[in-house]
């Protein structure tokens, strides 16, 4: 009798049958696989989307120092790190009158001595603990962000606290910061694009709203800018009743609760905040041109917009979906025209920038010099277009790309921190995050017309192009958009 081969096979012993089975049956997959990649994929038409993934989110738990400041802990335990981040809601909107960019600055000196600590020992200092220490401020809030591994969370909230309750405001520290934000300024000049969104503030806010003027400031009030006056901002702003703290990562509540009292739980308040409500923006007049000369410029920078909402609309999923569709993706409108079909810019956008009060909305692009008349056309044509009924293609495109992609918003501690501490400081319902996707797919075509249609207003734009005007000027004024002015460089960045 033949002896029967054997063999083994991941670890058992099968027969040499079984053995050639295995074998015919590979080589008839291997063979069929092959002739699929000859054929290809089938690219008649796109795939079709699934749904949008569910979010599942950790919950926040809420706690509170002895002080009051309210703690809010959100725990990812995939990697060993934690991001802690003291938001303070006061920001560039509490500037005051005469001293624009306060707020910016003081952000931007936390870091640059505090405690017994000076800049240089503090930047030694975190990068020793391997990780990342950030200050910074936008309209509406100020911020202290720390990320380092979980392990080095004591060495690493003692320094975030002097960072962010004992700043040191060096005179010497400042005059460099100052130097350079004035030197920032200057090169802004030659900057066509800096020019246009400088230009572009001015003309929808007048002279006198806040919103009107840089965040960080102007040539002469930051020339005004005294030590005093950045500490009395921190000593005003930077208070317990006006802050919050935010910790996401490999914690526990009842782990870092004690870490955050030892560091924080001493800090007082000294006087009530109370929070900044900037004026009405003046009302939009009839539409207008207004040009900047840049001579030489090899493209001319476009703004076209108007004042728009605030964070706080009730049409904040709407204009999501809106803006998504027409200048907020690679696929949008403008961006489709201006660039893919036209070829006059890299890339055409458009955004409303939601703050407290109503920021501005614009459409905006960098494009060829001798297409800058073509352009506009092409911008009219699009902003028009956007204001009639949206067909159900476009429509689907626009809320599967916001729904598809909002759940990478919170795949890192960065990105979880961000995204609660906009919560925090526009006091979003804790719903919000499990809510967004349901409540852009439900956005409706009707719905986004009648908000294309309340806040894209073509006969109240202000349209901002900063470019060579010996080559544009010409173009623009013979084709008639609306009336053009002239504004010059020392009045735009003034």
């Amino acid at each position: 009798m033949d002896k029967q081969l054997t063999t083994k096979v991941r670890g058992s012993r099968v027969s040499g049958v079984k053995v050639l089975g295995a074998i015919v049956l590979g080589a008839m997959v291997l063979g069929l696989a092959v002739t699929q990649a000859q054929q290809g994929p089938d690219r008649s038409k796109p795939p079709v989307l699934g749904p949008a993934p569910s979010l599942k989110l950790p919950p926040i738990v809420k706690r509170t120092l002895t002080n009051g400041l309210p703690v809010w802990i959100v725990e990812m335990h995939k990697v060993p790190l934690v991001d802690v981040t003291l938001l303070v809601k006061s920001g560039s909107a509490s500037d005051p009158a005469g001293k624009y960019g306060l707020a910016n600055f003081t952000a931007d000196m936390l870091d640059e001595g505090a405690g017994t600590r000076s800049a240089l020992d503090i930047a030694d200092a975190i990068a020793f603990l391997g990780g990342a220490l950030v200050t910074g401020s936008d309209w509406d809030s100020s911020i202290v962000r720390l990320h380092l591994p979980v392990s080095k969370v004591d060495d690493g909230l003692a320094l975030m606290s002097d960072v962010a309750l004992r700043p040191t405001m060096a005179g010497s520290e400042i005059d460099r910061l100052r130097k350079t934000r004035l030197t920032a300024i200057l090169q802004g000049r030659d900057s066509a694009s800096t020019l246009a969104n400088l230009a572009f503030a001015k003309v929808l806010y007048g002279a006198t709203h806040r919103y009107s003027a840089p965040a960080g400031g102007t040539e002469a009030s930051l020339n005004a800018m005294t030590a005093a006056d950045l500490k009395a901002f921190h000593a005003k702003m930077y208070q317990p009743s006006n802050a919050q703290l935010i910790v996401v990562g490999d914690v526990t509540a009842a782990a870092i609760m004690p870490k955050l009292e030892k560091q924080f739980g001493r800090w007082v308040n000294t006087a009530p905040v109370a929070r900044v409500t900037l004026p009405p923006a003046p009302p939009a007049g009839p539409r207008t041109v207004y040009l900047v000369n840049k001579p030489g410029a090899a493209q001319s920078q476009i703004r076209i917009g108007l004042v728009g909402v605030a964070r706080n609309t009730p049409d904040y999923f709407t204009l999501d979906v809106l803006n998504t569709i027409l200048g907020g993706s690679f696929t949008s409108r403008l961006n489709q025209n201006l660039r893919e079909v036209h070829g006059y810019t890299y890339g055409a956008s458009s955004s409303f920038s939601m703050r407290m009060a109503p920021g501005p909305f614009q459409a905006a692009a960098g494009v060829q010099t001798d297409k800058t008349t073509e352009s506009l056309r092409e911008f009219f044509k699009e902003l028009d277009a956007i204001r009639e009924p949206i067909p159900a293609g476009d429509l689907n495109r626009g809320k599967n790309y916001e729904a598809l992609g909002y759940p990478e918003s919170f795949e890192t501690l960065s990105g979880m921190a961000s995204e609660l501490t906009s919560m925090a400081v526009y006091g979003l319902p804790e719903t919000f995050f499990n809510e967004y996707v349901p409540k852009i797919e439900a956005v409706t075509a009707a719905q986004a017309q009648a908000a294309a249609r309340k806040y894209i207003q073509p006969d109240k734009f202000a349209i901002v192009v900063v470019g060579d005007l010996a080559k544009i000027e010409a173009g623009i004024r013979e084709a008639n958009f609306a009336p053009v002015k002239i504004l010059t460089v020392d009045e735009v960045v003034k």
